[in-house]
């Protein structure tokens, strides 16, 4: 008896070392890192790494959002306007939010949602037909909801809120459908919409000669921003990616460089005006959306720290930029480019002739979806890489006419592989450089966001249902384990009693990890 209470006693003194941590945020920080400082899973007993529960939502469809933990709960969105409670301990539900889409919803890639943004006792979500939501975490019960915009033009809403100060802040999925997208604020305690900007600019605003002169295109140009932006408190400044221009690949009706779409804008926080934008593919004709996370970290530049955002852009390159001017850093290749020959002094893209859509095809590189896509990346101050997936490979484009029809789908394009099989990696780079430290391939093209942690790994997920562990320093396969569904979303961690959790969403369940006791 008296060996078994000094085991109890030792072991509780190993786990007890681990502090309680919690995930307020959909990138960790609002400077996106998803990095956490829990090292008790590191690189030397990550086998050993073994299933603690499983939450099962009953819903079809895919799981993209990033669970939020607080006290001793797990929030949780799921498609079709759901969301859960979740006790941190088993995993059973405590509350389940739910609501009936009204009939008409037209949405470009699933009935997803990317996750909650919280302050104090109220969560944040936004809902497919384009509304904004508030609840009360402890019932799931609503306090106030909003109307974004008119679902019935081809608007919706999956993007995960962030909160800054008294705001909470959201973007806007529907570019496919001819709509003019923006970035909204809202008052976190009323509702009511505070500010917005419109990421196509209207006739006489800054960037409006960058469309067609007869008042029309612009107000299809799309421009969507439906993945999560971040905030640097310092400089009061939110940074969000915008997506393709509308009809997406068909730019004869279109034509100029299409601003703000493809672009980072960099918003004052407090009243939505641009302080800078930095249009990564002007006039795009190929599908690469800008609305991947725009990450932000101190990187060295001839000996000195400068504050920069940085991207790895659908487009085939790495960028870095200063996030007090938006002026390029560094701007480099990370898979195969054929499109460009490399970047300008100002980041403008060098064209190579013959790569744009035509009615009988034209091959290009990154093909569609670009290299890396929406799913999120990750930052380790530890090894100082920035993680994250790409698709490598190329497809054929093509140009179609198509007539604009309210909320209906407005591509005016398709792509296909015609025998192209691409495939994809886990790239490491060096965030000041753009130079890749490692890659490690995969037979296709990767599905799942990253996670990075300070036990010297970075966790993903892939299309196969394989949520796995690698060396955030070499790259080097550590761990997996089959879950049995696409892992689509990022993977996140946390602390609770002395034990380190990571938590990750395959098909249409929740697993949660943990070392054995």
């Amino acid at each position: 008896m008296r060996m078994l209470s000094l085991f109890v006693v030792f072991a509780s003194m190993a786990f007890g070392q681990v502090k309680d941590a919690d995930w307020l945020t959909y990138g960790k920080n609002l400077s996106g890192w998803r990095y956490s400082e829990l090292d008790q899973i590191k690189t030397t007993n990550v086998k050993s790494l073994a299933l603690e529960w499983v939450f099962q939502t009953n819903i079809l469809g895919k799981q993209e959002t990033t669970p939020l933990v607080k006290g001793n709960v797990m929030y949780v969105t799921g498609p079709e306007n759901s969301a859960f409670a979740l006790d941190l301990t088993t995993g059973r539900q405590i509350w389940k939010y739910s609501k009936n889409m009204p009939p008409g919803v037209n949405a470009c890639c699933g009935l997803v949602n990317r996750g909650f943004a919280m302050q104090g006792d109220v969560l944040f979500k936004v809902n497919i037909e384009s509304t904004l939501v508030a609840l009360d975490s402890k019932t799931g019960s609503v306090i106030w909801e909003s109307t974004i915009d008119d679902y019935k033009k081809g608007y919706t809403a999956t993007v995960a809120p962030i909160v800054v100060k008294d705001k909470v802040i959201i973007g806007i999925a529907g570019a496919e459908f001819g709509t003019r997208c923006f970035i909204d604020a809202y008052d976190v305690k009323t509702g009511k919409r505070v500010w917005r900007f419109w990421t196509v600019p209207g006739p006489g605003e800054f960037g409006g000669e960058s469309w067609p002169k007869d008042g029309k295109a612009y107000e299809r140009g799309g421009g969507s921003t439906w993945v999560t932006g971040t905030y640097d408190p310092e400089l009061n400044l939110i940074y969000w990616g915008t997506g393709n221009p509308g009809p997406d690949m068909n730019g004869d009706v279109r034509p100029g460089d299409n601003l703000f779409t493809c672009s980072i804008v960099a918003l004052d926080a407090d009243t939505g005006q641009r302080k800078w934008h930095f249009q990564f593919t002007p006039h795009d004709v190929h599908d690469w959306d800008a609305t991947e996370d725009p990450v932000l970290l101190d990187i060295d530049q001839n000996g000195k720290k400068v504050k920069a955002v940085v991207m790895a852009n659908r487009n085939g390159f790495y960028y870095a930029l200063d996030r007090a001017t938006g002026k390029l850093l560094t701007g480099k290749p990370y898979t195969e480019v054929s499109w460009a020959k490399g970047l300008d002094a100002n980041g403008r893209p060098i064209l190579v002739p013959g790569q744009d859509p035509t009615p009988t095809g034209n091959k290009a590189c990154p093909g569609g979806g670009g290299g890396h896509n929406w799913q999120p990346t990750a930052y380790s101050p530890q090894t100082n890489l920035y993680y994250f997936s790409s698709t490598d490979g190329c497809h054929t484009y093509y140009m179609t006419n198509q007539e604009y029809l309210e909320g209906q789908w407005y591509q005016a394009s398709t792509f296909t592989g015609e025998g192209l099989f691409p495939k994809g990696s886990i790239v490491a780079v060096n965030p000041a450089t753009g130079d890749v430290q490692w890659r490690w391939k995969m037979v296709s093209p990767p599905s799942g966001g990253m996670l990075a942690t300070a036990g010297g790994l970075v966790f993903s997920g892939d299309s196969f249902g394989y949520f796995f562990a690698l060396d955030a320093k070499t790259g080097k396969p550590l761990w997996n384990k089959q879950l049995g569904g696409t892992v689509i979303n990022a993977p996140m961690t946390w602390a609770r009693a002395g034990r380190q959790f990571v938590t990750v969403a395959a098909g249409g369940a929740f697993f949660t990890f943990a070392l054995p006791k």
